[in-house]
């Protein structure tokens, strides 16, 4: 093995985030003395299952030849139990409420159904013993603060930049009708509006429309922002914290999203629309826009070249695909960040009966973190999925057999400290979204709510996030008005909304103490 590689460094230590190409040494690092931290070096391979989502209907299969791979060098036997992302949520509570947990699963976001769970004694809590190993004792105190439950930590954080969040659209449309990028809201709108009725791919045919959204509301938590919303919550002007939906600023981006449906600017489907199709009017050159992380611009442009290829007709040297971080609103340029994270690796007690068990999952979790386990979960085998060029890697072009091997793995990797796998030769699209997220963290708004634990929410929480966001598509599709999503917020209020709000302001001040 190389003793140095050029590493990739797409997630620091997001909070105080210093991103820089570093060199890292891919041997193994030894533990610190004395301690057992349950090394893969034991002589038969740790047994375990793994539950994570697919984004895609194929993905690797039980040792298959990069499972295979891994398994070879963390020293175990995986079961992986894939579940589409559409319905990841529903089967998490489902297997949450069994009691029959795998070894390990993702844990996508910091629910209700989670933090009963977590409090319930459900998963270890591994805080404690993450300083015994090399990889996991560097994760971020910060973003360790954002995933914890009562000044817990349950889980092992999948790190993600902070600045994320961004504008995808297709930059030959743009060019095509003489467009310059949006810099507004307004603007932002005129191109959504442009790409729906002025033919913008001039096939001379009325199939186009703005912009896409599936039925994860990800892209209007994103765009309300620009508005002046809150990211979750605000303060009013006592300085009391306010849920997202009591901003006044809040009703102005609902009427801006009506506006889009009504306009038919944005697909009629999108409240239904699978999450796992989301990028595909794009590529099938339908839809213009996408708003999402800002690293989908260029999977969207290797999908549409290795369509074109595929049909003959590709230019290697054009790029059809262009990124924002924001447009600006009635507060300027703000971006609604990631909390540094994406979810986190939980480690089950049903399944993980003692300490001993505990610490050799660990160990498997700090070896996925060395280089070597990073570039065959992120890019494949050398030779089969992949050849090193200059300036970095190229991927075969054969997506079926990426997608049957390699594809998915990543969601059980975190990136801690850092990523350090072989680089996509940058093209001029990779570099523009980093460059773009990096930019995005001196406009993100933080919530000051994110490391608040509400007891209220544990029990409530699912029922009071249906409520508004059930309310928030019945308003953009037009089967309430705006006397009725006040109706919605009044209900919300007595439904748990009035104490979550009280409970989550006394735990503020007391967090300020």
């Amino acid at each position: 093995m190389e003793s140095k590689k050029k590493l990739k460094r797409l997630v620091s230590g997001v909070m105080i985030s210093t991103i820089a190409v570093t060199a890292v040494g891919c041997g193994d690092k030894a533990p610190a003395a004395g301690k057992d931290t349950g090394s893969s070096a034991s002589s038969a391979p740790l047994e375990l299952s793994i539950m994570l989502p697919a984004f895609k209907p194929t993905f690797p299969k039980d040792g298959s030849p990069v499972v295979a791979e891994l398994e070879k060098f963390t020293n175990t036997k995986m079961h992986l139990e894939w579940v589409p992302d559409s319905s990841y949520a529903e089967k998490m509570n489902i297997t949450l409420a069994s009691g029959k947990l795998p070894t390990v699963m993702v844990i996508k976001d910091k629910t209700a159904s989670f933090i009963n769970a977590a409090r319930s004694g459900a998963f270890w809590e591994v805080g404690p013993y993450l300083k015994d190993y090399p990889n996991l004792s560097k994760a971020n105190k910060i973003v360790n603060n954002n995933i914890s439950v009562d000044g817990k930590v349950y889980g092992v954080y999948r790190a993600r930049p902070l600045g994320r969040n961004g504008i995808v659209y297709r930059k030959e449309w743009l060019d095509n009708l003489g467009m310059k990028e949006p810099k507004t809201i307004d603007d932002f709108y005129n191109m959504l509006k442009a790409f729906t009725t002025q033919d913008p791919d001039k096939n001379g045919k009325n199939d186009t429309y703005g912009m896409v959204i599936s039925k994860y509301t990800g892209p209007f938590d994103i765009m309300q922002t620009w508005f002046g919303v809150p990211n979750k919550w605000g303060t009013d002007t006592s300085g009391k914290l306010i849920p997202a939906h009591y901003a006044p600023e809040y009703m102005d981006a609902l009427k801006f999203f009506k506006k889009l449906y009504d306009e038919k600017l944005i697909n009629a489907d999108f409240a239904v629309m699978d999450s796992n199709k989301w990028t595909d009017p794009i590529v099938n050159g339908q839809a213009g826009v996408m708003v999402d992380v800002t690293d989908n611009a260029a999977r969207i442009d290797d999908k549409i070249h290795n369509a074109l290829q595929q049909a003959g007709k590709d230019d290697k040297n054009k790029y059809f695909m262009d990124i924002l971080g924001s447009v600006s609103g009635p507060k300027g340029n703000r971006a609604l960040p990631t909390s540094g994270y994406a979810g986190m690796l939980v480690i089950s007690k049903s399944t993980v009966k003692t300490e001993k068990d505990l610490r050799q999952v660990l160990g498997f979790l700090d070896k996925l973190n060395e280089a070597e386990a990073q570039n065959l979960g992120f890019n494949g085998i050398e030779g089969k999925h992949y050849k090193k060029v200059e300036g970095g890697i190229e991927p075969i072009k054969d997506t079926a057999l990426m997608d049957q091997e390699v594809s998915g793995l990543n969601q059980m990797f975190m990136g801690i400290p850092d990523n350090r796998y072989y680089e996509v030769v940058q093209t001029p699209i990779r570099i523009k979204s980093n460059e773009v997220q990096k930019a995005n963290e001196s406009i993100v708004v933080a919530n000051p709510a994110e490391p608040l634990v509400s007891n209220v929410y544990a029990q409530k929480g699912p029922q009071l996030d249906n409520i508004i966001n059930d309310a928030r598509t019945k308003f953009i599709v037009g089967q309430i008005d705006e006397a009725g999503f006040k109706a919605a917020v009044e209900l919300w209020k007595k439904s748990g909304g009035d104490d979550y709000v009280k409970e989550i302001n006394d735990l503020y001040q007391t967090s300020k103490k």
